[in-house]
C-alpha cells in the first residue's frame, strides 16, 4: 500500500474531531473571558488597537473593524462555538466537501478575529498552532472524499518546526538546559503548576537531569524521523505524544500538549488507527478537480512560507512563537528558551480604611489558578486557560508595574466592575468596593518533602510592587483611556 492511495480516512477523522474540541475549549475561553479582558470596557480594549493609525486591516485581519461592539464579539463567539460543536459530531463531514471546507474556513476566520485583535491576552503560541492548524483542516475534504496525502505531509511538517523548534531554542539560550539541572527548579516557577507539579519538584536531581536529556532527545533528534516510512515514523508519534502527556501531567499550559498530540495523529495511518477506532469507514471516492487545484495551491503556498521559519531555526538569533504572515499560516515555535530560577507572585490586597496605616486591616483578591495562599492546592487547568493568571506571572518578573492593563485591572477592582471580578476567584469585598489597593511581590517556593503543614507554598515578602493607591490617585497618575 503506497501514500497515494487512501490510507488515512481514520487519520482524518480523528483529527477533524480532536481539533474541533480544541477549537470549542478556545471560543469557551472566549466566551468567558474575551469582554472583561479586550472588550469595550475590558483591560485591553480593542477598539483602542483598530483606532490606532499605525495599525491597518492586514496588520490585524479580523470581522472587528466592520464591528467591534461587544454585542458582535458575543455573535462572533457564539457562532463559533456553534461550529466547533457541528465539527465535533461529524454533521460538517457527512454534508459534503463543500460543507466540511466551509465549516472549517469559518472556524478559521473567526478565531482569528479574536486572536489578531486580542493583544497581550492572544499573543501565545498556542493560539498560534490552532490558526496554522486549523487552516490546513480547511483542505483535508469531508467523510466520503479520499483524504489529501500532502495536507498529512504539511501537518507533520508543522509538527516537525513546533518539536525541532522548542528545542533549538533551548539549545541556544539558558545554560540550565545545557548542563542539565533547568528541571530542578522548573515545575516550581512555570507559570501555573498543577498539583502534580509539586511531586515532580521533589524527585531526585539526578531523575531531572535524566527528564532534561530526554526532552533533548524527543525535540532534536525524534522530529527528523517523523518523515520516514510508517513503523519508524509510528514510534516518533508515540514518543513525542507521550512527552506531551508527560508535560500535560507536570504542568497547565493551555492547549499547547494537547494539539501536540492531535498534531501526532498525522504520523499514524489506518493500518493503526482502525485497530483502536470503533468506526465503519465508507466507500470514498477520487476528491474533485478544484479541491484537488486547492491542495497544490496550498502545499505551493506552505512551501514559500516556510522559507523565513525555515531560516528561523537554524539563525543564531532564533525568534520563539513568531509569525511572518498576518493570517499565521506558517509559524515559527517554541518554549522555555529561559527558565525562571525564582517564582514571583504578585499579591492584590484591598482595605475599606479611609487612610491606609500599619494597624489596616488588608485582605487579599484570591485568583482562579496563580498561587496565592499557601494553603491551597494547585489548579489542574489546562486545557482551559485562565489568561489573566498567566499574565500575573509574567507581571511579576519586574520590580514594578509596568503594564497598561494591570494599572487597569487594579482600576476596575477599585471600581466594584463586574467583568474584572468574573476574572478572578473570590471578592474578599463582595458589599462595595476597596477604599485602597496596594500589590505586594512574593517569593514562593514549593514546602519540603517533609512538611507537614498541609500548605503547598512557603512565601517571604520581597518589596511593594504598586503602592496603596485609591482610585482618585489611581487615575491622577494613569489617567483612564477615553
Amino acid at each position: 500500500m503506497t501514500e497515494t492511495d487512501d490510507q488515512y480516512w481514520c487519520t482524518r477523522f480523528l483529527f477533524q474531531r480532536c481539533l474541533a474540541c480544541i477549537y470549542l475549549i478556545g471560543f469557551l475561553i472566549a466566551l468567558n473571558q474575551y469582554l472583561p479582558l479586550v472588550g469595550e470596557h475590558g483591560l485591553e480594549p480593542l477598539r483602542l488597537l483598530l483606532k490606532l493609525r499605525e495599525v491597518k486591516f492586514w496588520d490585524a485581519p479580523s470581522l472587528f473593524w466592520i464591528d467591534g461592539s461587544d454585542r458582535f464579539v458575543m455573535k462572533v463567539i457564539w457562532s463559533g462555538l456553534a461550529l466547533s460543536i457541528f465539527a465535533l459530531l461529524g454533521l460538517s463531514e457527512r454534508l459534503g466537501i463543500w460543507v466540511s471546507v466551509g465549516v472549517w474556513f469559518l472556524l478559521w476566520v473567526l478565531y482569528s478575529s479574536l486572536v489578531n485583535v486580542g493583544g497581550t491576552f492572544y499573543g501565545f503560541g498556542w493560539e498560534m498552532m490552532l490558526l496554522e492548524s486549523g487552516f490546513l483542516a480547511i483542505f483535508l475534504g469531508s467523510a466520503k472524499v479520499r483524504t489529501p496525502v500532502i495536507v498529512i505531509w504539511l501537518i507533520r511538517w508543522m509538527l516537525f518546526r513546533l518539536m525541532f523548534g522548542a528545542g533549538m531554542i533551548k539549545i541556544r539560550g539558558d545554560a540550565c538546559w545545557r548542563d542539565l539541572t533547568c528541571l530542578t527548579y522548573h515545575y516550581e516557577t512555570q507559570p501555573l503548576p498543577n498539583p502534580l507539579s509539586w511531586w515532580f519538584h521533589h524527585t531526585p536531581i539526578w531523575f531531572h537531569k535524566l527528564e532534561v536529556l530526554f526532552n533533548h532527545f524527543v525535540e532534536l533528534v525524534v522530529p527528523f524521523f517523523l518523515f520516514t516510512p510508517r513503523q519508524v515514523r509510528y514510534i516518533a508519534g508515540l514518543l513525542t505524544a507521550f512527552f506531551q502527556a508527560i508535560l500535560i501531567l507536570s504542568g497547565n499550559l493551555s492547549w499547547l500538549n494537547y494539539l501536540t498530540i492531535v498534531l501526532c495523529i498525522a504520523c499514524f495511518d489506518d493500518r493503526f488507527l482502525s485497530r483502536f477506532l470503533p468506526v465503519r469507514k465508507p466507500e470514498t471516492q477520487a476528491d474533485s478537480v478544484p479541491h484537488q487545484c486547492a491542495v497544490v495551491a496550498l502545499a505551493l503556498l506552505v512551501a514559500v512560507l516556510s522559507l523565513q521559519p525555515a531560516m528561523n531555526l537554524v539563525s543564531e538569533h532564533q525568534a520563539m512563537n513568531l509569525s511572518y504572515d498576518p493570517l499565521h499560516i506558517v509559524n515559527t515555535y517554541g518554549a522555555f528558551g529561559s527558565v525562571t530560577p525564582v517564582r514571583n507572585e504578585l499579591i492584590i490586597e484591598g482595605t475599606y480604611d479611609e487612610r491606609p496605616s500599619d494597624s489596616s486591616i488588608w485582605r487579599e483578591y484570591e485568583f482562579k489558578g496563580k498561587p496565592g495562599d499557601v494553603s491551597r492546592m494547585p489548579s489542574l487547568v489546562s486545557p482551559y486557560l485562565y489568561k489573566i493568571d498567566w499574565q500575573m506571572w509574567f507581571a511579576a518578573m519586574t520590580p514594578q508595574v509596568h503594564d497598561r492593563w494591570f494599572v487597569n485591572f487594579v482600576r476596575k477592582l477599585l471600581e466594584g466592575d463586574k467583568g474584572a471580578l468574573s476574572l478572578i476567584e473570590r471578592n474578599p469585598f463582595p458589599l462595595y468596593p476597596p477604599k485602597y489597593i496596594r500589590v505586594r511581590r512574593y517569593v514562593y517556593h514549593f514546602t519540603d518533602a517533609n512538611d507537614r503543614s498541609g500548605h503547598w507554598w512557603t512565601r517571604k515578602l520581597e518589596g511593594q510592587y504598586m503602592p496603596p493607591l485609591s482610585l482618585p490617585d489611581l487615575n491622577k497618575l494613569v489617567p483612564p483611556e477615553p
